[in-house]
């Protein structure tokens, strides 16, 4: 381009066909440090009606080179720093520069030193020892150079600042993919997404981006209006459950329509969507307001971190399968479990219920909730092993009988213990130890303390309360205070302290999950 005067070079306007800024972008933060009064004043004439790239300049001064110092720490985003050598002190710039690079850290800002006294600090050396960008002397500096240097100085910092965010922004991508590849819920990973997109777009330092508003939504059935509202950000915060046409305006629904039509994710001036189909036939959008423009940078940030998120949709999916296959196993073994008794009824689902409320309770892991959720109603499996006449009998067992029914924990454990799925194999370990005691009277192995598996512990407070507040063969039901007394009084003793203490918290919960599902 032809550059013919210092307005020329000052304004690079875009086409009139070009579309307006979603918002305006913020000016390019200029500091200039100098003693010299005069120089500061010419300074600020020459740049007064400055514009690069659209953006206009916020020029801050310092008059010497502790201002200049706490001027930068206080703008660790400004692109130049235009600094005289010699102020309070022959070298005041020089220490300038060395605080900025090795003190403060801040490699971006691009420093150009000017100097009226060169003899004071020699080019070649400056050059040399000192991390500065451009030298010159002020004798040099008329109005179109002067010009023509910060505009240099200004793309050397927008180049480096969109190598500076690419970088961040995969190494936050590289990150982010450990959590995203996880095993979790398909609404737990959904919220996941839109946090890392959030975050990767305000790699800018925008604050308008920490206001954007997203969603993720998967389609249950074959038509656009089946799409639901998994997960949300903003202003679709309280969309979680609705559908989409209900929650989103013409204009957005028209942008999702379109992804879902092309069946490819769409990079927009000021949103994302991303459109994920998996390898079960499953489809999920995931929409955000970014709230200013995206640029190139964003848009191949984003088409990368895109790639990686079609990938986690397929493995949540594939998960999901598995664990579905998990459940119906664990339900038909609990079903097995059932038939044999003829007093049960929903023992073994209560437990399940209530084992898994005392998880959550107890600080467990989402994951591992489920798992106990799923493999607590196996407890009893053992007992298919056990016959029917001794199964049923009313009353009390002869010595020799009770040796024979403690078996049940051993043979349920022998039963699952080769089973290579999560939910078979923690059943296996509740199967074994839902009978041991926290002060270790309890059987087969005699465990005591925190040597016995949370999984059997929760599941062993679960199976007594439900026991004891239900008819046996042996007994009548206990009246529910009975219950909870005995629960109270065996704390530290059957029981974890612990886990005791969560019940009795929230006691009326466990009574809710008995009163809701009768025998």
């Amino acid at each position: 381009m032809s550059v013919e005067s210092p307005d020329d070079l000052m304004t690079f306007a875009a086409e009139d066909s070009d579309p307006e800024p979603i918002n305006t972008a913020p000016p390019w933060t200029i500091l200039i440090a100098d003693d010299d009064d005069e120089v500061l004043q010419i300074s600020r004439m020459v740049l007064r009606d400055f514009t690069f790239e659209g953006r206009g300049l916020e020029i801050f001064e310092a008059r010497s080179g502790e201002a200049a110092r706490e001027l930068v720490a206080a703008h660790p985003d400004a692109a130049i720093l235009m600094l005289d050598v010699v102020m309070e002190t022959d070298d005041a710039g020089l220490a300038v520069v060395r605080h900025v690079r090795d003190v403060l850290g801040n490699k971006l800002i691009r420093i150009i030193l000017r100097t009226g006294q060169p003899g004071h600090a020699p080019e070649k050396s400056v050059v040399i020892n000192y991390d500065i960008n451009d030298y010159k002397e002020k004798t040099e500096l008329t109005a179109q150079k002067f010009i023509t240097t910060i505009i240099s100085a200004l793309r050397a910092y927008r180049d480096i600042e969109i190598i500076d965010v690419s970088r961040r922004g995969l190494r936050q991508i590289i990150g982010s993919s450990c959590n995203l590849f996880e095993p979790q819920s398909l609404s737990h990973f959904s919220d996941g997404v839109l946090t890392q997109l959030t975050s990767l777009m305000n790699l800018g330092g925008n604050s308008l981006c920490l206001m954007s508003s997203g969603f993720a939504a998967k389609r249950d059935a074959g038509h656009f209006d089946d799409f639901s509202v998994l997960a949300g950000t903003g202003q679709y915060r309280n969309a979680v459950g609705r559908r989409l046409r209900e929650t989103t305006s013409p204009a957005v629904l028209f942008r999702l329509q379109e992804a879902t039509r092309e069946r490819r994710t769409l990079i927009g001036d000021a949103d994302f969507v991303g459109y994920f189909h998996t390898s079960n036939g499953s489809e999920n959008l995931v929409y955000l307001e970014t709230g200013r423009r995206i640029s190139q940078t964003d848009a191949d940030l984003l088409q990368v971190f895109a790639t990686n998120v079609a990938v986690a949709f397929d493995n949540i999916y594939l998960h999901e399968e598995l664990l579905g296959s998990q459940t119906q196993i664990a339900h038909t073994l609990s079903e097995v479990i059932e038939s044999r008794s003829i007093e049960t009824g929903l023992h073994v689902f209560r437990v399940g219920e209530c084992a898994f409320l005392l998880s959550q309770l107890a600080g467990l892991a989402a994951r591992d909730s489920d798992i106990v959720h799923l493999a607590a109603p196996m407890h009893d499996l053992g007992k298919i092993g056990i016959s029917d006449a001794l199964l049923n009998k009313p009353g009390a067992f002869t010595p020799e009988e009770r040796a024979i029914m403690c078996q049940h924990a051993a043979m349920g454990h022998d039963l699952l213990k080769k089973a290579q799925q999560p939910a078979l194999r923690a059943a296996a370990v509740i199967a074994l130890q839902h009978h041991e005691w926290w002060n270790g009277a309890g059987y087969p192995q005699g465990l005591a303390g925190e040597n016995i598996h949370i999984f059997g512990a929760v599941t062993a407070l679960a199976d007594v309360f439900d026991a004891l507040a239900h008819p046996r063969c042996y007994k009548p039901a206990w009246p529910m205070d009975r219950v909870i007394d005995h629960i109270r009084s065996n704390r530290g003793k059957q029981f974890s302290p612990r886990l005791v203490d969560a019940f009795l918290a929230h006691v009326d919960d466990f009574v809710a999950i008995q009163d809701a599902n009768p025998d």
